[in-house]
């Protein structure tokens, strides 16, 4: 398994030198509502709503004392509006009253923020302080790893992420991830996968079953 992983690592990293989070921020916070957004959502919808809404609401303080109501009109074309919403505001309440004004670079402390779950923590633990180990289990990862044999075949986000790093190098964890995204979204697509051009193919079950 490790020489497998090594090698499937190695062709990401080919095919993907510079893998990089695709939501757009440049703070801290934002990344945080930036996630929350995207669940259920495309990146490029996220990215197409949040430059409005951070202009509207420009420091932490400002979002937290933001009127639900109107985030919900600049939130809603990314779906669960009023939920995603109120989620946005009470987690920014939340890091200035609980955390100084920052997001927290542990997981327990991530978990008590509103609308932050394992996967959006990972994804901030890793994209924001380089964590070793942040694995960020989402559709694709779930997807892919199940086909090329790293998992067991669960669909179960948190039995993936306890199986995958058993095996992820910690300090590739977070890069495996965002590449295995691009991947999932230009190759090993969900209906029609494109194995004929695939650079894993090799060490695909469904591929070579």
């Amino acid at each position: 398994m490790q020489k497998k992983i090594s090698a499937i690592i190695e062709a990401l990293k080919v095919k993907y030198p510079e893998p990089a989070c695709a939501l757009h921020y440049s703070k801290d916070y934002e990344l945080m509502i930036a996630v929350r957004l995207s669940a259920q959502c495309t990146d490029a919808r996220v990215n197409l709503v949040t430059p409005a809404l951070f202009a509207a609401y420009p420091t932490l303080e400002a979002m937290a004392s933001a009127d639900v109501a109107d985030v919900e009109r600049y939130v809603h074309s990314c779906g669960f509006y009023k939920h995603k919403a109120r989620d946005i505001v009470l987690g920014c309440q939340m890091l200035l009253s609980d955390f100084g004004g920052k997001v927290p670079d542990d997981m327990e402390s991530l978990l008590k923020i509103p609308g932050v779950g394992r996967k959006t923590a990972n994804l901030l633990l890793g994209d924001l302080y380089a964590v070793p180990g942040s694995v960020v289990c989402d559709t694709h990862c779930i997807r892919i790893c199940g086909r090329l044999g790293l998992t067991d075949g669960s669909k179960d986000p948190e039995k993936v992420e306890k199986q995958l790093r058993k095996i992820l190098p910690p300090e590739e964890s977070s890069d495996f991830c965002h590449r295995i995204v691009l991947f999932g979204r230009e190759v090993c697509t969900a209906r029609s996968p494109k194995c004929a051009e695939c650079p894993l193919a090799f060490y695909c079950k469904q591929f070579n079953p």
